[in-house]
């Protein structure tokens, strides 16, 4: 304890050395003995509690890889075979949870004491810390969920994810699940969009003369590696973001399976609030589709929103997240065939922003079709084969262009329609 509190001591260089000597020997101890043993709870504690801390990247950096070595080593929860299934023709596993394993997350009901006790501070991006806390948390978030998810496929039993971190933190008091998600798009608005080189060639530029090349050297080295940690934070957002929708869809499955039930609680999915904060601040859509990775979700996400206006809402069953009728990608540029349907969604949503949407959408079909793996439900997404998509694609801006006859095309869209010409040409 005394390496963790500082107090009273005058040298900070040897609380920093303390510190890494203590990790330095929970390495030797738990991963590179040759008869390792598992950290107790209060070594871990100890471990996260540097990782929050610290004012020093040295320490830091440190107890986030050991944090994530010592995950990989003693996994909280994993699969197994057990005696009976060994016994049988089945290959499905059994999840062991591992109760008395060490956990990030306190979500005891009414506790108040824990390593994570509010979530939010952990959004902040500033602090290089907490931007690895952050990853370390969506990391333990990952492992938990997705062999959670891996079984439930198997099983289709909801029981698996109703008692998974990610659902019993997002259905915590503890966290404000609309502030997070803010939070996430917020730092992925106003860091994903800068490129490393960008802000290296910045600072070089203002660099003043006097400075030596050591000096210059130096902070353009800091300067990527914050880059660098910045593009990563913003890979563990976008993770779990797209762990929540994942963990959203599964649910919307067993709520039509009738396995869930009023103590599972109610909340938003994801997707249809960032849908609703997009609708309020259409500025950010150009930027914060420009650093989605995922096209499952990318395109779901602007489905949604053109559902909003291409189809009147019907009465909801008590049972039913779903939107009244399915909407494609197909169905979508379908509204925008006719001069009259485009002026109607135009009014609604301003021609440059739905021709940028659209080529979005077309890029994302793309990247779902020609992908290296195969996405789940992505036909139900696209709804028609590519070379309808792309003649379909092409008219739909011709036509919101007749509309509007000031419109811009922007460079983006017009990549996404030379490649829906390219593609009908080498298919003609």
């Amino acid at each position: 304890m005394a390496i963790l509190d500082s107090s009273g001591i005058k040298d900070s260089r040897d609380v920093h050395d303390d510190r890494l000597c203590f990790l330095e020997a929970v390495r030797s101890a738990s991963l590179a003995s040759e008869s390792p043993s598992a950290p107790s709870w209060r070594i871990f504690d100890a471990i996260f509690q540097i990782l929050t801390d610290c004012n020093s990247l040295e320490l830091a950096m440190a107890s986030f890889q050991l944090l994530i070595e010592l995950d990989k080593h003693y996994p909280r929860v994993y699969l197994s075979k057990s005696d009976e299934l060994e016994s049988s023709s089945s290959d499905i596993s059994k999840l062991v949870v591992v109760k008395e394993a060490w956990s990030p997350f306190n979500l005891a009901s009414g506790s108040e004491e824990g390593a994570a006790k509010d979530s939010c501070y952990l959004f902040d991006p500033l602090p290089v810390q907490n931007s690895l806390v952050f990853q370390y948390l969506v990391n333990v978030v990952e492992v938990d969920l997705l062999l959670r998810l891996n079984l439930y496929k198997e099983t289709l039993n909801w029981s698996l994810l109703r008692e998974s971190v990610m659902n019993l933190l997002l259905g915590s008091r503890k966290l404000n699940f609309k502030s997070v998600v803010r939070d996430c798009m917020s730092i992925l608005l106003r860091r994903c969009h800068h490129s490393i080189s960008n802000n290296v060639q910045q600072l070089r530029n203002s660099e003043s003369t006097c400075c030596s090349q050591s000096d210059q050297n130096s902070k353009v080295a800091v300067a990527i590696a914050i880059s660098q940690l910045e593009k990563e934070t913003c890979v563990s957002i976008q993770k779990f973001v797209g762990l929540v929708i994942e963990l959203d869809a599964v649910r919307k499955e067993a709520d039509s399976l009738g396995q869930t039930s009023r103590f599972d609680g109610l909340r938003l999915p994801i997707t249809e609030f960032i849908v609703e904060e997009l609708t309020y601040n259409k500025d950010n859509f150009a930027p914060l589709l420009l650093v989605f990775s995922e096209p499952k979700w990318k395109l779901e996400i602007i489905l949604l929103y053109f559902s909003k206006y291409l189809i009147k809402p019907s009465v909801r069953t008590r049972r039913s997240n779903d939107t009244p009728v399915d909407v494609t990608l197909e169905s979508v540029l379908s509204n925008f065939s006719t001069t009259a349907s485009t002026k109607n969604i135009v009014k609604k949503v301003s021609s440059d922003l739905a021709s940028l949407l659209l080529a979005h959408a077309f890029q994302a079909c793309l990247s779902l079709i020609r992908g290296p793996r195969q996405i789940t439900n992505s036909t139900e997404l696209i709804g028609a084969n590519l070379l309808e998509i792309c003649s379909k694609l092409i008219s739909a801006i011709k036509i919101i262009r007749r509309v509007d006859g000031k419109l811009e095309i922007t460079s983006f869209t017009k990549e996404a329609l030379f490649t829906a010409a390219m593609i009908l040409k080498t298919n003609a």
